[in-house]
């Protein structure tokens, strides 16, 4: 199948694969096996499995010990790497043309092939303790998963991806294979590449290295968050600044909501310096550093917050501001000059992010996992442009509205 500069093959067992093709100029690949499970995908009892699967995936295969795991593409200059979310884990690789074998052949055998030794188990379960201890030790970072928590109580979505140091210590080699085996299946999991190699020559490669992946339907079915009471909590801390959190549940990703929410959330506190809030607190009043404001649409729900760090002294002066900014978005329609300006940002935005080739990969796969296709550039900067003033206005009010603002501060 060819679909604009995308190129889609699905094997016989259910993987995808969606290839991008770029020019002869470009000396670099990547690629990403993006696997539709994550840390909501965990039994209570395995609170942390999914990101410990992230780390000793590479200690170890049916042929090779982890230092030829590590070694076969920094051996060449090539990067691998993984991360894990609430809904998905990610192995991905950046490599020369050269090596795009190579790397694929690396990433389906640690996939398929690994065989997690119970003493890398037990040295990689230290590494992550220390991780979960680096968190521990920068609010700035702890607040957020304590904020998941305020919105998704007694819910997976709430639980740190971490874990805890008590649940780490009791993993098992039979905990890891039996998450595996019932998660890592072909049909949920789409390789996305990006880079100058034939289509041809790379279903073949794929078809020899992955064909081994289970084809079995996935089982397990994820629990939709049931509703929730809004919550303000202030908790004492040893810290020189405060933190604070503030936010509501959103759009999920099929929501056609998600596209002015993700406009609004932009123009409210994105990265731009010329943001509502930027403008309106930091620039205006030099009350903080660190404000930002975040949206994440998940597969049945979503995630909108504000963080802020801030003076003591200023805290709830920008607390105030930061609700201000959200009536006045609530209760006044952007105008048409302000809805155009909001729009070329987010669309220009998109464009830059699209400039980089190991961006494309993450995104192509997560389409084609979430929609089962590619949307191009263009449609995407059709629907924003689509928005106008009343859809920004509703979103606002249906997501800002106070009753439903949850509050966490460290001060």
């Amino acid at each position: 199948m060819f679909m604009a500069d995308y190129q889609i093959h699905t094997l016989s067992n259910g993987l995808r694969l969606v290839h991008q093709h770029i020019n002869s100029d470009s000396v670099v690949g990547h690629l990403g096996l993006i696997i539709n499970t994550g840390s909501r995908d965990e039994m209570k009892k395995e609170n942390g499995l999914a990101h410990f699967i992230e780390h000793v995936i590479f200690k170890g295969t049916k042929k090779r010990k982890a230092y030829h795991v590590l070694s076969r593409l920094e051996d060449v200059g090539a990067e691998i790497n993984a991360y894990t979310s609430k809904e998905e884990t990610v192995i991905q690789a950046a490599f020369l043309t050269q090596d795009y074998e190579r790397s694929l052949e690396l990433i389906a055998d640690i996939v398929i092939n690994s065989t997690f030794p119970q003493k890398e188990l037990e040295k990689e379960k230290e590494v992550v303790i220390d991780e979960i201890y680096s968190y521990k030790d920068s609010p700035a970072e702890q607040i957020f998963d304590d904020f998941d928590l305020l919105l998704f109580p007694k819910h997976p979505l709430g639980l740190n991806i971490l874990g805890t140091k008590a649940k780490v210590r009791k993993f098992k080699r039979e905990d890891v294979l039996s998450f595996i085996d019932k998660h890592y299946l072909a049909k949920d999991m789409v390789l996305s590449s990006v880079g100058n190699v034939d289509f041809e020559l790379l279903i073949s490669w794929v078809e020899q290295y992955f064909s081994n992946l289970s084809d079995r339907e996935r089982k397990h079915q994820r629990k939709t968050p049931e509703k929730h009471e809004a919550v303000q909590i202030r908790k004492k801390k040893r810290v020189y600044q405060a933190h604070c959190m503030i936010g509501n549940r959103a759009y999920s990703i099929q929501e056609e909501k998600r596209v002015a929410f993700s406009l609004l959330n932009n123009y409210l506190g994105g990265p731009g310096l010329n943001s509502r809030l930027n403008l309106g607190i930091r620039e205006k009043y030099g009350f903080t550093y660190n404000l930002e404001s975040n949206y994440t649409a998940l597969s049945d729900t979503g995630h909108f917050s504000v963080y802020l760090g801030t003076d003591k002294n200023y805290l709830d002066k920008t607390i105030a501001l930061v609700q201000k900014e959200m009536k006045m978005l609530r209760e006044v329609k952007l105008g048409p000059l302000q809805l155009k300006k909001a729009q070329n940002q987010f669309i220009g935005q998109i464009a830059i992010s699209e400039e980089s080739n190991a961006n494309k990969m993450i995104n192509n796969g997560r389409s084609l996992l979430s929609f089962g296709k590619i949307s191009a550039i263009q449609s995407v900067n059709k629907k924003i442009r689509a928005v106008n003033a009343e859809d920004m206005q509703e979103v606002a009010q249906e997501v800002f509205n106070p009753d439903d603002l949850s509050m966490l501060i460290y001060y």
